[in-house]
């Protein structure tokens, strides 16, 4: 029996839902809608046929493990790419490590941070297009527009039954007027980027288009190195590959590309508007998210975290309030959000990437007030969890157990600690915290110095793997 293995894609920023999503961060590990993460949906899209193989990069990859773990005992398969070289190169990745288990090996290629609202009428597309796929086709999804839109892409396909047809060509993000021919011509959906395709089918015209890219895409496989539960690509061998889409490395230049139509309301949630398009509104139209207090408004968004948002008479504006930045920008201008991040990348400020709270592979650290020498952060280690065996050059550090146990080693002492017990750690002196309960420990860090930057840090020990 032929495999079917789902391959997610989380290797997206999603700037332009800054500052909700961030590079550190980004929206396919946030909960945007419903109970679970994007990434989680999506990986519950394709349960039934078993733990996906996720591609992702090495900053997320404990993150992505977790959010997995959460939903299924079984390991995934998780693949780090050393540098971003688009999704023709990870799937060809993807297509190589599924063929290792089963040369005839279907794979479903989706990215992590899409919504799908009719589950039923997808696993009726992916049904019909994995039978496709065992025909030898190269299937994309093909989204029935429900209006002219100009942030997608379309794919051409005279598709007139559910099993669909053959493509006749992509076409790259239209004007309004285009887009409003399209739709009305019924010949054209929107691309999802979702694809099916037999792993051998796709290596094959692969090697047709770009050789190149699949001889480096397979030395970095074959000297890839095993790294706890992750597959890390060699960084050399991948950084040849060609960076490139495998719509244009492939999709768009073979014989073989098939579209089947998808009718499930279906969203790459690309943005702040499209996001409030996606949920549910009250009788104003409006979604709010969080502590929020409307008056007078229309037709809106506001999302709050850590303090109450309030508003009066606005209409088709969105408000994103974090605990570290504010977002306010007209509705119509949502995708422009992407402006912001590269003004904050081009003055190197730290929100283009970090939220204040920082995720680890042991827990997380919340920068809660800073100053000239000194910075204050609530730190919670889980259970079991260990940092790294470390030094700093220009700070010392306080630490105040809040809840919980630590076990912490300072030089060649060891010290156990409960609630409201404290410790110093000089400057320059070796130390390591542990958390040896069953409970997450939380801690006050208080940090003084000259110079208080996540660089200075020393790692003689990593059970991470980290340098």
């Amino acid at each position: 029996m032929t495999t079917v293995k789902p391959v997610i894609l989380s290797g997206g920023s999603g700037t332009r839902l800054w500052p909700k999503s961030r590079k550190a961060y980004p929206k396919q590990l946030h909960t945007l809608y419903g109970d679970y993460t994007m990434l989680q949906h999506t990986a519950l899209r394709s349960i039934d046929y078993g733990v996906p193989m996720v591609v992702c990069n090495d900053a997320q990859r404990f993150m992505v493990a977790e959010q997995l773990q959460e939903l299924s005992r079984d390991s995934a398969s998780i693949i780090l790419e050393p540098m971003g070289r688009n999704t023709a190169p990870a799937i060809a990745i993807a297509a190589m490590q599924a063929m290792k288990d089963d040369e005839d090996a279907i794979i479903c290629v989706f990215p992590a941070d899409h919504l799908i609202k009719d589950e039923t009428a997808f696993q009726a597309a992916l049904k019909i297009a994995v039978a496709q796929a065992e025909e030898g086709k190269l299937v994309a999804f093909g989204v029935v527009p429900n209006k002219p839109e100009t942030g997608y892409g379309y794919i051409n396909a005279a598709a007139s039954s559910e099993q669909g047809a053959a493509i006749g060509k992509f076409v790259e993000k239209p004007d309004l007027k285009t887009a409003e021919h399209y739709v009305a011509s019924g010949e054209y959906f929107w691309n999802s980027g979702m694809f099916v395709f037999s792993a051998q089918a796709y290596l094959s015209e692969l090697e047709k288009f770009e050789p190149e890219l699949v001889q480096a895409a397979k030395a970095a496989l074959e000297n890839a190195k095993e790294d706890l539960d992750f597959v890390r690509l060699d960084a050399d061998s991948f950084a040849q590959c060609k960076d490139i889409s495998v719509d244009y490395a492939v999709m768009e230049r073979t014989d073989k590309a098939w579209m089947v139509p998808l009718d499930a309301g279906w969203s790459d949630l690309g943005s702040w508007e499209s996001l409030w398009d996606s949920l549910e509104k009250d009788v104003e139209g409006n979604v709010a998210t969080g502590d929020v207090i409307l008056h007078d408004c229309k037709n809106s968004f506001f999302h709050g975290e850590d303090r109450l948002v309030t508003a009066v008479g606005v209409e088709d504006i969105v408000v994103v309030d974090t605990d570290d930045s504010l977002l306010v920008v007209h509705k119509s201008r949502a995708q422009d959000v992407k402006a912001i991040v590269d003004t904050l990348k081009a003055e190197d400020r730290s929100e283009s990437t970090f939220h204040r709270k920082v995720y680890r592979p042991w827990g997380n650290y919340d920068s809660i007030a800073f100053g000239e020498r000194f910075q204050v952060k609530c730190i919670e280690v889980k259970p079991g969890a260990s940092l790294s065996l470390q030094m700093h050059h220009h700070r010392a550090e306080h630490w105040i157990v809040v809840s919980g146990t630590a076990i912490v080693q300072r030089g060649e002492e060891e010290h156990l600690l409960t609630e409201n017990e404290s410790i110093y750690i000089p400057l320059g002196e070796t130390h390591r915290l542990t958390n040896p309960g069953k409970i997450n420990l939380q801690l006050i860090e208080v940090q003084s110095g000259s110079y208080l930057g996540e660089d200075d840090i020393v790692r003689f020990e990593d059970k991470f793997g980290r340098v």
